[in-house]
């Protein structure tokens, strides 16, 4: 494997679901790159698809300019096209193989030293196959709006999404105040509930529903009959997708074998709205946020740690620290081996003081 100070040139890609900040990330390695340590970028373009189908140009300072507030990825990106397990049509049957080698001889086509791959936890686990099996140096950077990684105190998009969440409960306060209805709000997440959990005590939320703690419906009645007792007719609920009564399961969209997350959680915001509506005859209302979440202007907090993450990513590169994921150590930037960063999904504690603050000002969490 090839030492730090014989780095000449890099190459990128995100993969995975897209994110506000990525762009910021991807400006962040060229001019680190090319500013501080006069390397040549390339970018992959559509994630792992790009280097499995030699889709890949030149990034120059001149190719970032401006990128630094937009959302998504000037890239491309997907959370399918896993090397490992790539999906194919051979004789009309859809199959599923590994062309991982492949993904090799094309790093070395471009005559890459080592490549930065900016994604969550599915494609940062492809990083870490592709640098344990196949000795490529990789270097990973932590994203997703979901912030359920286990070894970094908060991945960039977070703070967007959770920006853009409670903005949408401020809005649905006007709105279910006017009408007299209780307003169900169903967030992203997956298996974690940092979005619901803290867009819900930000914009004011009556109850919030998330995986770590099963819920009991009645105890969600309960709160809302209070209120109605009190004169007050409206009701604001945030729910996380993942949400599950208790003894019950998460609520499953549909599933998509090929991709990096092949269970899609959706459609429990449904299901608690017309369960409060039958219960309390309170005209009621579900609000699928879905990928409002993950669009849009990434915050100042989200611009400035993709940044650090992007020139952190970059050092590591130099340092020969290849097979580590950039991490967030407040207050400083650090890393971690990819063996720990993934793998390990960062759930909220039900100890957590958020959730204890989130009980003392008055919210129902549903136990």
């Amino acid at each position: 494997m090839i030492s730090g100070s014989k780095v000449r040139r890099i190459g990128v890609l995100t993969g995975g679901g897209d994110c506000p900040g990525l762009n910021a990330v991807i400006r962040a390695v060229v001019k680190t790159a090319i500013n501080s340590h006069r390397l040549s970028v390339v970018g992959f373009e559509n994630g792992f698809g790009g280097l499995i189908q030699n889709r890949a140009r030149e990034l120059t300072v001149n190719d970032v300019v401006g990128i630094l507030p937009r959302g998504g990825t000037i890239l491309g990106t997907t959370n399918r096209d896993n090397p490992f397990k790539y999906q194919m049509v051979i004789k009309g049957e859809q199959v599923f193989r590994d062309v991982s080698d492949r993904v090799v001889e094309n790093i070395n086509i471009h005559g890459i030293d080592a490549l930065i791959i900016i994604g969550g936890d599915g494609s940062l686990s492809i990083g870490k196959e592709l640098y344990e099996e196949k000795g490529l140096p990789v270097v990973g950077v932590p994203k997703t709006i979901d912030n359920d990684l286990s070894a970094t105190d908060q991945t960039f998009g977070f703070d967007t999404a959770l920006n853009t969440a409670t903005e949408a409960i401020d809005k649905l306060h006007t709105t279910a105040e006017s009408h007299h209805r209780v307003m169900v709000l169903e967030v992203m997440g997956r298996y974690a509930g940092w979005i619901a959990l803290q867009s819900g005590i930000a914009g004011g939320a009556d109850a919030i529903l998330i995986p770590e703690i099963p819920y009991s419906i009645e105890k969600v009645y309960e709160k809302i009959y209070s209120r109605r007792d009190v004169g007050k007719m409206f009701s604001i609920v945030v729910v996380a997708e993942g949400a599950k009564p208790l003894g019950g399961e998460m609520t499953v969209l549909r599933r998509v074998e090929e991709s990096f997350d092949p269970i899609r959680l959706g459609g429990i915001g449904n299901i608690v709205a017309r369960q409060i509506e039958d219960e309390t005859g309170m005209e009621s209302r579900s609000i699928v946020l879905g990928h409002l979440q993950r669009g849009g202007m990434p915050t100042a907090f989200d611009r400035i740690l993709a940044t650090r993450y992007g020139a952190g990513a970059v050092n590591l590169v130099m340092e020969g620290r290849f097979g580590e994921m950039v991490c967030l150590r407040t207050p400083n930037i650090e890393s971690v081996p990819l063996a720990e960063a993934v793998g390990e999904i960062r759930m909220v504690p039900i100890d957590n003081d958020m959730v204890h603050a989130a009980r003392h000002v008055g919210i129902c969490l549903g136990n």
